[in-house]
This record gives C-alpha cells, sequence and structure tokens, in this order.
C-alpha cells in the first residue's frame, strides 16, 4: 500500500499541473472585473455614494437566482467605497446568515455585530436587552456611516423572525452619532412577501432584482476567468460552451459555470489527462449535481428541512402536496416545530424542486383545481445519504 501510495504522489508531483493559479476558479475569490454587471454596480454604487459625504444611504434589498453575482457586486462596490473614501467614517460589516453559530439565533447574530465593533460578548448567558444596548452603545460610540451587509437574509427569518430585521433597520432613531444603512441579499425572489409590511417598507427603501446570466455571457465570463486559471493550451475545444451552456440552463448560475469547469480539470488531472475534454465536464455534472443537492440539504432552513423529511416518510413514490402537509404537521408535532400554512408549504416544496431533490408536477383536478404529484427525484443511495443527514445532524425522527 505504501509504495501505491508513493507512486501516485509521485506521479502527480512529476506531472506539469493544469491549473495556474487555482485559487482563482474558487468561491473565496474575489475578481477584480465583473463583466455583464455594469449596471447593477453604478446602481448600487450610487445608492451608497452619498455616505462619502457623511450622509446615510438608503437600504437596499437585493435579489436574483443563486450564482448572478448579487454578492460579488456588492463586495466590489463596498470595497471600493472604502478605499475612495480615505478615513475610517465608513465601516463595512458583512454577515453570511447561513453560517451556525454566526446568525442562527438573534443573541449570535447580535453578539457577531457587537464583536465587529471590538466588544467582547459571552457565546451565551445575557438576556437579549442587553446585547441589544451593547450593540447600540457599541455603534454609537463615533460618528460613522456603517453599511451592515445581510447576505441569505430570508434564511435569518425564517430562523428567527422578522423582528430583529424591523429593530435594526429603525435604529438610526436612537443613534446620535452614527448611522447604518442594511443591504439584505437573498435568493428567494419571493422573500419580501412573506415579512411584516413595516419591515419590507423599511429594508426596501431601494428594490434590485439580478436577472441569470445568458450562456454568451457565461461563456465570456469563463474566457476571462480562465487565462487567469490554467496554463496555456490545456482546454480542450468545445469544454468552455458546454459548461456556459448547462449552467445557462439552470437559472443562468455563473458560480456553476465556475464549478462545472474547476472540477472538470480535478478530474482531467486525476485521470493523467494533459487537457480538459467534453467527457471531463460530463463527470463534473454527475459530481456537483450530488455534492449540490447534499450540501443544499445541510444548508435549508428547518421548516425546508421538516418539509423535506415528510416526503421521505411517504411509502408511495408519488404523493399529493395536501397528503405531505398531512404529515408535515405531524412531523412539526414530533420534533417541536411551529408548523407553517399550506400555503407556505406549497412554496417551500417548490423550492425543493427547483435544488433538483424532488419532482413536483402540477395536475388537473377539473373543478376540485389543481394540485402537484411530487416524487423523489434520486437514487436510492443519495437518498439514503439525506435520510442520514438529517437523523444524526437535525435528529429529525
Amino acid at each position: 500500500m505504501q509504495t501505491s501510495l508513493k507512486a501516485i504522489f509521485d506521479n502527480y508531483a512529476s506531472k506539469k499541473s493544469i491549473f495556474k493559479n487555482k485559487k482563482a476558479i474558487t468561491i473565496s475569490y474575489n475578481p477584480d472585473e465583473l463583466p455583464h454587471r455594469e449596471k447593477e454596480i453604478n446602481t448600487i454604487a450610487s445608492i451608497l455614494a452619498p455616505s462619502i459625504r457623511g450622509e446615510k444611504p438608503s437600504n437596499i434589498f437585493i435579489y436574483g437566482k443563486p450564482g448572478t453575482g448579487k454578492t460579488a457586486v456588492v463586495s466590489y462596490v463596498t470595497k471600493n467605497l472604502v478605499e475612495i473614501s480615505k478615513d475610517k467614517k465608513i465601516k463595512i460589516v458583512y454577515i453570511n446568515c447561513k453560517m451556525r453559530k454566526v446568525a442562527d439565533t438573534e443573541y449570535r447574530l447580535l453578539a457577531q455585530l457587537t464583536r465587529e465593533f471590538g466588544e467582547d460578548v459571552p457565546a451565551t448567558g445575557l438576556p437579549t436587552d442587553h446585547i441589544y444596548n451593547m450593540f447600540f452603545n457599541a455603534i454609537d460610540k463615533t460618528e460613522q456611516t456603517i453599511i451592515i451587509i445581510l447576505d441569505e437574509i430570508d434564511v435569518l427569518v425564517d430562523k428567527i423572525g422578522d423582528g430583529f430585521l424591523y429593530n435594526l433597520t429603525r435604529v438610526n432613531e436612537d443613534l446620535k452619532n452614527s448611522q447604518v444603512c442594511v443591504i439584505g441579499i437573498s435568493n428567494n425572489l419571493s422573500f419580501t412577501n412573506e415579512i411584516d409590511p413595516r419591515v419590507k417598507s423599511s429594508l426596501s427603501e431601494e428594490e434590485m432584482i439580478f436577472s441569470p446570466y445568458n450562456a454568451t455571457q457565461l461563456q465570456d465570463i469563463l474566457r476571462r476567468r480562465m487565462s487567469i486559471v490554467f496554463n496555456e493550451n490545456v482546454i480542450d475545444e468545445g469544454v468552455i460552451e458546454k459548461c456556459a451552456a448547462l449552467a445557462a440552463q439552470e437559472h443562468g448560475d455563473a458560480r456553476r459555470a465556475l464549478d462545472l469547469l474547476r472540477v472538470a480539470a480535478e478530474i482531467a488531472e486525476r485521470n493523467g489527462s494533459e487537457k480538459v475534454k467534453e467527457e471531463h465536464v460530463d463527470k463534473a455534472e454527475s459530481k456537483i449535481d450530488k455534492d449540490r443537492i447534499l450540501e443544499a440539504v445541510k444548508t435549508q432552513p428547518r421548516q425546508s428541512q421538516a418539509v423535506l423529511w415528510s416526503i421521505l416518510k411517504v411509502k408511495e413514490e408519488e404523493v399529493y402536496t395536501g397528503d405531505i402537509y398531512n404529515i408535515y404537521e405531524k412531523v412539526c408535532l414530533e420534533n417541536g416545530i411551529k408548523p407553517l400554512t399550506q400555503r407556505r408549504v406549497s412554496d417551500l416544496i417548490s423550492e425543493l424542486d427547483l435544488l433538483g431533490i424532488i419532482n413536483a408536477k402540477v395536475i388537473s383536478k377539473g373543478r376540485y383545481g389543481r394540485t402537484r404529484i411530487v416524487k423523489l427525484n434520486l437514487q436510492e443511495q443519495l437518498v439514503n445519504k439525506i435520510r442520514e443527514i438529517l437523523v444524526s445532524q437535525y435528529y429529525f425522527q
């Protein structure tokens, strides 16, 4: 075994890598340019520009499908804003609301925000009102404009409700020195329909929709990144076009296009190929789909997980949404979850359908209206893995 491992590692080390700068195709990489998002960049920059004069910018709510550049554009604009302002009177605070132990309870979120301003906050133990006071005092110590970016804000609201969001968007009424602007980012296009009208009014002073990229735009994005990431002449003809076409089919997701290209190149290297070919893209697509589904299950809000668990408990291959709701109510009772309305559960089923975890087909029942037949869209091996995740990590019973 030791000899075979040595041969594998030696063989890998001796060959020239397909990659020139692999970090430049990972999710953490911030590109110097964001093609096909010039309009969005200029709009957000115009909204935030008053902060340079010490004025409070409007709150912004940004939504669009995953991989449409929302977070990248906001990061790009705010980074340049701080650099151009040349002083310390503008502070940017970024919170990913999907992060566990950071934004999964109101206490943890407030504690994290307060720590951003140099305060020492214990992980647990203080009353919520006390944390609010610490936060207000911390941000109002000096004259400054604070821009708080809440990424995946819909996940936050689903976990802790929208009361915190209302307090945060109204905080300026109680501040004397500083002022707060909130930027909310969401993949859920119907999110604002589900929150309190007062919160919506405060948060959505400016609203922006990021449209999906088309196949031509995705090709351009991939070609620009290709010259940074890969050595010359390692990408075979047709690979870029195929990655772009596959990603365009899935809501114009640039992140998926880049992931397809990266994973295809990794598979090519693993197989000892000197070039990335279309066959490697096919293998990459299969691998990514499996990994993506499992990751999606892990990061879904508790209510979506409860709906999915309800579908998994169904013995029949196909089931109506009304039957799923009956099981869902029992699941909520067994797991200490407050049940949502049937209409909201129907929306969550639609989201699971979009993720490719289930297949939900709308059918007509004549005078009884329309309903959907739901069935799992996965192989049994993947279904069993999902069950294991929900039981071991989220204690569903």
